[in-house]
């Protein structure tokens, strides 16, 4: 079976010849894109969609979440917007919400909010774990998490829980953590930062990722400048995520790295921490990410097209920069080549908006413009 979707007013592809095109047609078989091309020459098809010349974009690929926890941290919220600073340490209000929920309520949060991001276009999630911090509670949360998705990453490395030391609790997510969690993850991460874990712990936890099978990644450069750069690049890591404080040498490193940057517009919307620097980054030829890192301390946004029109406003990006970076940049991040762009092959995965090209959703921030998903 398949289906022609036509009448589209701009569609944006990223295939490498033609990746924006208008008065475009594209066809669906089998879930994947087919065809796809101007309206004109449109081959025939089972059946056919008319969008009525909307914007069409590849479905947003968020390559960073924290879905799997319980609890609110509104208050925190409220003390940062009156003063207050940001710290890691409030991670563990969440730890302790999340080791007290049962399965079910658990689940049906990671559905909700997946519902929210879909509604708004996402249509690819990673998730990672990390408030339970327990052998027990880190292994429940990723098989909740594999549930909904396949991009799930192990975050024991989140914050060294209430009564532990580092080294203590660093030989507890390598060894028996690890064992119980591997099964569920694709990506091993760390919080590599002050107040969390430092560079030697960092790489401990990764590279013992490394050697069960999971696939690195890392917070890094967060609330600081910091090693965890450096650390992502030597490692091969897919991501260093965050990237908020960088040195002239973490930004040369990225840039000869296959690692990619990703930046958490949200994070910086909610914490009042200085927005990364975008322009710097993509002047330098790094491979940029955006990402919601939807959770319920620094980052509590489903919304990735929130997060576009804030790194269009405050980090540099054009509209067309930033929705790569929302799609194919979160693709890459995840090592997804079916993801992320409507080429031939790829997964169908797309937004139909209620706008004529995709600038609005920078242009007109706060509006719910994506009108269907498919």
């Amino acid at each position: 079976m398949t289906m022609l979707v036509t009448n589209i007013g701009e569609l944006v592809t990223w295939d490498a010849d033609r990746p924006i095109l208008h008065d475009a047609a594209f066809i669906v078989e089998g879930g994947h894109v087919a065809w796809f091309g101007h309206r004109r020459d449109a081959p025939a098809a089972d059946t056919m969609r008319d969008v009525g010349g909307a914007a069409v974009i590849p479905g947003f690929v968020d390559s960073h979440t924290h879905l799997v926890f319980a609890g609110d941290r509104s208050a925190e919220f409220e003390a940062r917007m009156t003063g207050a600073a940001y710290a890691a340490g409030g991670i563990r209000t969440t730890v302790a919400a999340t080791r007290a929920a049962p399965d079910e309520q658990l689940a049906a949060n990671v559905a909700r909010h997946l519902a929210e991001m879909r509604a708004q276009g996402t249509t690819t999630a990673e998730i990672k774990s990390g408030y339970g911090l327990t052998v027990l509670d880190e292994a429940r949360s990723l098989a909740i998490a594999r549930e909904f998705t396949d991009e799930t990453t192990f975050l024991g490395a989140h914050v060294v829980p209430e009564g532990s030391d580092i080294a203590t609790y660093v030989d507890l997510v390598t060894g028996p953590m690890l064992e119980k969690c591997a099964p569920y993850a694709r990506w091993i991460d760390v919080f590599c930062e002050d107040g969390a874990f430092g560079a030697d712990e960092a790489r401990t936890v990764l590279e013992a990722g490394i050697a069960a099978g999971l696939l690195p990644r890392i917070h890094a450069n967060q609330l600081g400048p910091g090693p965890g750069v450096q650390l992502a690049v030597e490692l091969g890591a897919a991501a260093a995520d965050h990237c908020t404080y960088l040195s002239a040498a973490d930004v040369d490193a990225l840039a000869g790295s296959d690692t990619v940057a990703g930046l958490l517009p949200g994070v910086e919307f909610s914490t009042r921490q200085p927005y990364p620097d975008a322009r710097r980054l993509l002047d330098a030829g790094v491979t940029v990410s955006l990402a919601t890192d939807c959770n319920p301390g620094s980052s509590y946004t489903s919304s990735m097209p929130f997060c576009i029109a804030v790194a269009v406003r405050d980090m540099g990006m054009s509209p067309r920069e930033a929705l790569w970076s929302a799609t194919k940049g979160g693709a890459v991040s995840l090592r997804r080549d079916d993801v992320g762009h409507l080429a031939v092959g790829a997964k169908a995965d797309h937004a139909v908006l209620n706008a004529p090209s995709f600038v609005h959703l920078a242009y007109r921030p706060g509006v719910p413009l994506v009108a269907a998903v498919g």
